[in-house]
């Protein structure tokens, strides 16, 4: 798969203006498709997800509100009016995170009001603060602020606080250990993936010896600490709450794999190679990255990937402990039938060449999204037990003809 940069991207058309019209319809069918699953009975969460990744995420704020919980299996409707009052005296991790908050500054939009922002500041702190008191086994890491962050302008915090609590105890648990020894499992994901798209970039960072700890900012904060437009960063989140806890780190590798001639010209030392990795062109393709991510995963999905990545760690990972992301209920359907077929037959052995052929992207979004209703199997166990690609054909030709 050629992940190299485009040369003819930007180009201008006399068609333009037939391209905003047909982008305006299918905007318009989005939406539409998007409320048509809300309002299914049960809500549709395969084709939220499916909406999720596909081109453009879900559009608007206002979708987000709506679908994010959806996503994270989270009961809008639970959730206490009221907020817990937050005692920041004497709490072990306030004077952290106030620090940690007071230089977040960019992450609020631009031009806005100084009292708006310092109360949503004081928001932030206390979704942190109230989320970690509430769940004493997780440790505070600094990047934890620029996720919460964005739940925060996006959703509010009310909705906020129950969605960052469910995320803290599900993708995010690994990187609130009190060591680092599983986040440093999930990075060593990286090389091998792009080892099989690119052996010669891999070789040449290897030679380097760069490592990968210029991507520990991407990953613990969802990439929300390194991008400076919202829109993009929201783009994302879209993406990541849809598909399976690993995709950051997928694509984590698209992003290396795209500036594969940066690398190549770059001096072949570790602290150059460390300095261009660690920072991200603004202006990259993110809905081509997107995509290739998607295909990498189906690729090469963790089951492929454990080993080189450590087999040690890897039932150790918050995505391996998603015992209550059985999907929403026995009524979604994929993952019914996930479990039925793991009770009456042994794993499939994979075919031979299969994985390195790229899915149409219609299969692609359904693969991406029934893997991500059932992130109940989790990174490790599928890394263990089956891969993807064992039981999503058969679920294609079920449920989505």
């Amino acid at each position: 798969m050629n992940l190299k940069k485009s040369r003819s991207a930007g180009a201008s058309s006399p068609l333009n203006g037939i391209g905003k019209q047909d982008a305006d319809s299918k905007r318009k069918r989005k939406i539409a498709e998007i409320n048509q699953a809300l309002n299914a009975v049960p809500v549709d969460v395969a084709a939220l997800r499916r909406m999720a990744i596909s081109e453009g995420g879900l559009l608007t704020d206002e979708i987000r509100c709506k679908v994010w919980p959806r996503l994270l299996n989270v009961p809008v409707e639970s959730i206490p009016e009221k907020l817990e009052e937050v005692q920041r005296e004497n709490n072990k991790d306030y004077n952290q995170v106030l620090l940690d908050v007071q230089r977040s500054l960019r992450r609020f939009p631009p031009g806005m009001p100084d009292e708006q922002r310092e109360g949503l500041q004081e928001e932030l702190i206390d979704i942190i603060l109230r989320v970690l008191h509430k769940n004493p086994q997780l440790h505070y890491y600094q990047g934890y602020h620029d996720i919460v962050v964005t739940f925060l302008l996006v959703l509010g915090e009310r909705l906020a606080t129950a969605l960052v609590e469910k995320l803290s105890t599900h993708h995010l648990r690994d990187f609130m250990d009190p060591t680092m020894d599983n986040t440093k499992h999930i990075l060593n994901y990286l090389m091998p993936i792009i080892e099989r798209v690119n052996p010669e970039v891999h070789d040449f960072m290897q030679q380097a010896e760069v490592g990968t700890i210029f991507a520990l900012s991407w990953l613990i904060t969802w990439f929300g600490h390194v991008l400076s437009d919202f829109r993009h960063v929201v783009r994302l989140y879209d993406f990541f709450l849809a598909c399976h806890p690993l995709m950051p780190i997928y694509f984590a590798a698209v992003i290396v794999l795209y500036r594969e001639d940066e690398v190549l010209e770059c001096e072949c030392d570790m602290a150059s190679m460390h300095h261009l990795l660690s920072q991200i062109p603004q202006d990259l393709p993110y809905e081509m990255l997107i995509s290739r991510a998607g295909d990498l995963f189906v690729q090469f999905p963790p089951s492929e990937l454990a080993r080189e990545a450590t087999q040690q760690r890897s039932q150790q990972t918050a995505a391996s402990t998603f015992k209550d992301f059985e999907l929403a209920s026995a009524q979604q359907r994929p993952d019914t039938v996930l479990r039925r077929r793991k009770r009456e037959q042994a794993p499939l052995e994979a075919q031979p060449g299969t994985m390195a052929v790229v899915q149409p992207t219609a299969r692609r979004f359904v693969r991406l999204a029934v893997m991500g209703l059932t992130v109940a199997l989790g990174a490790a166990a599928l890394a263990v037990v089956n891969s993807a690609l064992e039981w999503a054909p058969k679920l294609d030709l079920q449920f989505f003809p």
